[in-house]
């Protein structure tokens, strides 16, 4: 059976069958080979996904025994921080400066972010480096938003804070970061820089600083990250761009 993830993570890559045998150290026929369904060695599978920046798991699902899987998920945790306010303020300037693709954000407002001019002029200034930045805020006006002011018990506090972030992150359009409002149930909140993540899971009725933090570093094998990632990116094509 055809391998239509390989063959899809190669379209939306832009990588070429050249480009990738060059890189993995086989012919090209062998990659043909592989989106034809064979599947190839370990050492090559890891490389492949590193090329096409995706999950070994994703790519050959069953190439992995669960217990390799679980293993190489459990070596994606960096470090666990029982609340946000609690991650070192450099460990987030450090985070998105790293990042040599692409930053994103999904929040319903993050202030703390939102306040810090010297992390907005980090996001302008990545843009203008060629990194994708893009910011996922929450829509104010949303059932969503309502109901988590409700439970954290600041009522319509909360959508005025996501309108103040609004604000504050207008003037980044011009500087190419792209910003978009989402209505979703927000059970984590994600900052990405490139394969890294912090990850605010999100405890009924607290505010998310008080909250659990999550520092992962993607690694072959696993699928902790590639698994956020993938969330990321179905919020994102759901939201609509902000005026």
């Amino acid at each position: 059976m055809a391998n239509e993830r390989l063959r899809t993570a190669l379209l939306q890559s832009d990588v070429t069958l050249t480009e990738l045998a060059e890189h993995v150290h086989v012919d090209p026929k062998t990659i043909e080979r592989w989106i034809g369904g064979r599947v190839p060695y370990r050492r090559h599978r890891q490389s492949v996904a590193t090329k096409l920046g995706v999950s070994e798991v994703y790519l050959w699902p069953g190439a992995l025994a669960a217990d390799q899987v679980a293993s190489a998920s459990e070596s994606e945790i960096l470090t666990v921080y029982p609340h946000r306010w609690s991650v070192p303020r450099d460990t987030w300037g450090l985070l998105f400066d790293s990042a040599e693709a692409d930053i994103g954000v999904l929040v319903y407002s993050a202030m703390f972010l939102a306040d810090d001019a010297g992390l907005l002029a980090l996001f302008r200034a990545k843009a203008a480096q060629g990194v994708r930045v893009r910011i996922l805020l929450g829509d104010p006006d949303s059932a969503e938003v309502a109901a988590r002011g409700d439970h954290e018990g600041i009522g319509e506090s909360l959508a005025s804070k996501v309108r103040n972030s609004l604000v504050l992150h207008r003037p980044l359009l011009a500087a190419g970061v792209e910003v978009r409002q989402h209505a979703t149930i927000l059970y984590n909140s994600l900052y990405r820089a490139d394969d890294q993540l912090l990850v605010n899971a999100h405890i009924y009725g607290q505010p998310a600083g008080q909250a659990p933090v999550l520092h992962l570093r993607r690694i072959s094998g696993g699928t902790l990250v590639a698994t956020y990632l993938e969330s990321f990116e179905r919020v994102w094509s759901e939201a609509r761009p902000i005026d």
